[in-house]
């Protein structure tokens, strides 16, 4: 089936089928108990799950020292992502840190265009924009209590994530089997997993939650958490990194409608419509460009 498609459509298809199954996770990690500490569980659910079978691939590899250093690279800024990410969740709602956590594409795109000569037309910067201002709007409908600390963190989510984005998008010019690049993804998950443990040794009670998530919501969260990331990366092979990153925001709207229809998630319901609008609008001339 993906042999009669054009590589330009089967890296769409990789972006879609990662927006879905990364909503999927999202969603649950918001109906999980904030004390079960969902990032934790499901790094590591990955690892175990996924973590043998993406090693074993990765292992086929013919390496360097070259795709070690970038493998490296992603492995700590995602540790450094998840950590940012952690503690801004400490202080505010998964529903304000990561729309904005996620305004990443235009860092993204300047890195690119600097290292890689990805040259991106103004048209596709202005919608890269739009779409930033939404997230930015759409993350500001959420209540929290204003800290400075809180954007600190997660414009530092961001930064990481535009690090991270970077390594992966000259990884998948080395490595283009969705398998190994499972094992790229784990090698940063348990890196992050770490980084998470020892958070939790020092500044929680026990290192490992004392609750954990509903085990088929933990199941099939592990399993798309790591899943939705390797397609990414795969499909950066063809894509434009920025163009990528910006396109698998799409999950953040498809949430934002979830919450909306099925979970009656109606606080700040115009503005939510905006910030909505506005981010299709920058993606859908992030699209046609």
């Amino acid at each position: 089936m993906l042999g009669s498609l054009s590589a330009f459509e089967q890296a769409w298809l990789f972006i879609l089928l990662s927006v879905v199954m990364h909503v999927s996770w999202n969603l649950m990690a918001r109906q999980v108990d904030p004390k079960a500490d969902f990032l934790w569980w499901g790094l590591l659910g990955h690892i175990v799950l996924l973590g043998g079978y993406g090693l074993y691939h990765l292992a086929q590899v013919d390496w360097s020292w070259e795709l070690a250093g970038l493998i490296s690279v992603t492995a700590i800024a995602n540790s450094l992502y998840f950590l940012s990410l952690r503690q801004a969740y400490a202080l505010a709602p998964v529903a304000f840190v990561y729309p904005i956590a996620r305004s990443s594409p235009i860092l993204v795109a300047i890195w690119a265009w600097w290292l890689f000569d990805e040259y991106l037309s103004m048209v596709a910067i202005i919608g890269i924009l739009i779409s930033v201002l939404g997230l930015w709007l759409l993350g500001n409908t959420a209540k929290h209590n204003p800290n400075p600390k809180v954007l600190l963190w997660t414009l530092a989510a961001a930064f990481f994530t535009s690090i991270y984005s970077l390594s992966d998008k000259a990884i998948s010019q080395q490595i283009t089997s969705f398998s190994a690049l499972v094992g790229v993804v784990t090698i940063g998950y348990f890196s992050a997993w770490v980084g998470l443990t020892i958070y939790r040794k020092r500044h929680c009670e026990s290192i490992i939650p004392k609750t954990r998530p509903n085990t088929l919501v933990w199941l099939l969260g592990s399993l798309f958490i790591g899943t939705a990331y390797a397609l990414i990366i795969l499909a950066m092979q063809t894509l434009p990194t920025a163009y990528v990153v910006s396109m698998s925001n799409l999950g953040i709207l498809l949430a934002v409608v979830i919450s909306i229809l099925f979970f009656n998630d109606k606080a700040h319901l115009k503005l939510k419509i905006i910030s909505t609008f506005l981010v299709i609008t920058g993606l859908a001339i992030l699209g046609a460009s």
